[in-house]
């Protein structure tokens, strides 16, 4: 189906997958703003998109959008396109974690089975890209998960990485400086309820830090004590 598609078509399906990954429809305006487009623009896509045959999306006048099989599929494909090709920027042609994002949106719709196949076996068929989500596999399936957001943790818990969003450069070098990434071992040793800020303790670190909802808000742990 995908020889079909437009690129355009491609990043609404991949957004959308992303918006309502938690299990909620998506609304015009949430895609509008993710995407950067106007609301008018997303209605008329979505209704066309809700027409194809098969549908690619499951539209609700006032309740939303969700993708149907056929449009998760495509969504998953472009995912694994775009996760395996960050992990091949990052482990073999050296880019930096807040690099690869930008390089594998522009890439991730030109390569062709082929070539993701060739990329995932010279990678080991890797699991997690270097910001630690998951890969889908080849059978399009991503793994059940049971991370929270740091956000979300509390004194006295302990909690380990397990991703960070990768979409904001800024973050991610951020992030680098302080020494959080995928694996590190946190613990949370205040919390303030006036601002929703959190003092944390990374291992291997000698100080700890202050982190506000921004920051946390976007990085997800598993909660090991």
């Amino acid at each position: 189906m995908r020889e079909n598609l437009t690129r355009v078509i491609e990043d609404y399906l991949k957004t959308i997958y992303d918006l309502t990954a938690s299990g909620e429809r998506a609304s015009t305006n949430q895609i509008a703003e993710r995407m950067d487009v106007t609301p008018a623009s997303v209605t008329n896509m979505i209704q066309k998109l809700a027409e194809t045959q098969p549908p690619l999306l499951d539209y609700r006048k006032h309740r939303g959008v969700k993708l149907t099989p056929e449009g998760e599929k495509v969504a998953l494909e472009i995912i694994r396109h775009h996760r395996l090709l960050e992990m091949f920027l990052h482990q073999t042609l050296g880019y930096s974690w807040d690099e690869v994002h930008e390089e594998a949106d522009r890439l991730e719709h030109v390569i062709s089975e082929e070539m993701e196949e060739r990329i995932a076996a010279s990678l080991g068929n890797p699991q997690y890209d270097p910001h630690g989500d998951p890969i889908p596999t080849r059978d399009l399936h991503l793994p059940e998960s049971d991370e929270i957001s740091l956000s979300q943790l509390r004194p006295p818990q302990e909690a380990r990485v397990k991703r960070v969003r990768d979409s904001d450069p800024d973050l991610l070098r951020y992030l680098s400086e302080m020494g959080i990434e995928p694996a590190s071992h946190l613990a949370i040793l205040e919390y303030s309820p006036f601002d929703n800020n959190i003092k944390v303790q990374i291992e291997g670190k000698s100080s700890p830090v202050v982190l506000g909802p921004r920051v946390t808000n976007q990085v997800f742990v598993e909660v090991i004590s």
